[in-house]
């Protein structure tokens, strides 16, 4: 039995990392294996709800209300052409709402309580954070269950992951005690160079419980599925990125079992 709903935020302090991509994709795919999933775009940048085929312009209700604003959640919620996904759009707006947030009282926890009246009605609700651990971010952790860390194969990532888990820890601390690091998943993976298996072995030694066996290859297509609107596995669904992104998903489910 699956659990009846779960939120997972896609997190990482450093940019270009293959964070909007995963969650792009792990929505697609958990929603092609019969899930009914929710996407938040809460990065500024908006490339989750682009990469959905949505023009950001013409948004009217977006994730920017859920965290500033008093529009209900549900009139932000846009169902998409792919199965089983639904999604929250970002907006030019978000831009400016780490300055409105510090004036409000609760600031934390705005994103939480916006979402509760939908939670029940997905099976996962996946939020695309920014790379930064400003106010968004903090609000989307505090409204997660768990977080999954995609990390490129590079020289920096283990430093850049060092310091979201110090910071994980604070949040836990702080403002929400129950979260942890549902998996880490390798991005930009080719087991051809030396130093991408190096970071194989790092990952795993330090936390040989929480690395996702499936990693994400480095892939033409998966960079040019994002300018189409698509999700990699209905823009080429025999790409070795969209094999990768369906073993991921499944792989997720696989472990939310009970």
């Amino acid at each position: 039995m699956l659990c009846l709903s779960k939120t997972i935020a896609i997190a990482n302090q450093k940019g270009g990392v293959g964070k909007t991509t995963t969650a792009v994709n792990l929505a697609a795919g958990v929603g092609k294996l019969g899930k009914k999933v929710l996407l938040v775009d809460l990065d500024p940048q908006g490339n989750a709800t682009s990469g959905y085929g949505i023009d950001k312009r013409d948004v009217k209700v977006s994730s920017y209300d859920l965290l500033v604003g008093s529009e209900p959640v549900n009139k932000a919620i846009v169902h998409t052409k792919f199965q089983g996904v639904d999604i929250i759009p970002s907006s030019i707006d978000l831009a400016g709402a780490e300055i409105e947030l510090c004036a409000m009282e609760q600031r934390d926890s705005r994103l939480r309580r916006s979402l509760a009246p939908i939670v029940d009605k997905y099976s996962y609700i996946f939020i695309d954070c920014p790379p930064s651990l400003g106010l968004i971010t903090i609000n989307c952790l505090c409204a997660a269950d768990t977080m999954i860390v995609p990390i490129q194969c590079e020289y920096y990532a283990l430093e850049g992951l060092s310091q979201l888990v110090s910071s994980t820890k604070q949040i836990k601390r702080l403002y929400n005690p129950s979260l942890e690091i549902e998996g880490i998943v390798l991005t930009m993976y080719d087991n051809r160079l030396n130093l991408t298996r190096q970071v194989v072995s790092e990952v795993k030694k330090f936390f040989p419980k929480k690395l996702f066996k499936t990693a994400i290859p480095r892939a033409v297509r998966i960079s040019e599925a994002p300018s189409y609107g698509l999700p990699i596995m209905y823009y080429d669904k025999t790409s070795k990125g969209a094999r990768a992104y369906s073993e991921l998903s499944k792989e997720l489910l696989k472990r939310n079992k009970k």
